[in-house]
C-alpha cells in the first residue's frame, strides 16, 4: 500500500502549526514531508515533487505567494495543486491567494477536519501524478 500513499509537502514556519498538521495527515495514511520555509519547500519539491503542497503565506525567506509562482513557472511543478493555510484572512488577501493558483485558501484558526476535507478533494481531483 505505502507504494499508492499520496505525498503532502507541508510548508509552515510555525513548528507548532506544522507538527499538528503532519501529525494528522500522517494518520490519515498520507506520505508527509516538511519544510520550515519557501526556500526550504522550494528545496525539497525540486527533490521529489509531491501530490499537494499545504503552504502558509506569510513566511521568511520565501513566502508562500511567491512560491507558488515560482511552481507555475515551471513545467515539472506548474501542476502540483496547493492549499494555503495562513492567518492572512481578508478578501483581497484571498482573493490574491486563488489568483496566483491555490485550490484553497484556509485561514488560521482552522478545523482539522475542515483541511482533510479539502485535502481529499484536491487529491481526488488529480487521479494519476503527473
Amino acid at each position: 500500500m505505502s507504494d499508492n500513499k499520496r505525498s503532502i509537502l507541508v510548508i509552515e514556519d510555525e513548528e507548532g502549526v506544522r507538527d499538528m498538521v503532519s501529525r494528522m495527515l500522517t494518520k490519515h495514511d498520507y506520505e508527509v514531508s516538511e519544510a520550515v520555509d519557501g526556500l526550504d519547500g522550494l528545496r525539497k519539491i525540486d527533490e521529489c515533487p509531491p501530490d499537494l503542497i499545504i503552504a502558509d503565506v506569510m513566511m521568511p525567506n520565501l513566502d508562500g505567494l511567491t512560491l507558488v509562482k515560482a511552481l507555475k513557472t515551471h513545467r515539472e511543478t506548474k501542476a502540483v495543486p496547493v492549499i494555503f493555510l495562513t492567518a492572512k484572512g481578508d478578501a483581497r488577501s484571498m482573493i490574491e491567494g486563488i489568483n496566483v493558483g491555490a485550490k484553497y485558501y484556509v485561514t488560521k484558526p482552522f478545523q482539522m477536519d475542515d483541511l482533510l476535507g479539502k485535502v481529499g478533494k484536491v487529491l481526488g481531483d488529480r487521479g494519476h501524478r503527473l
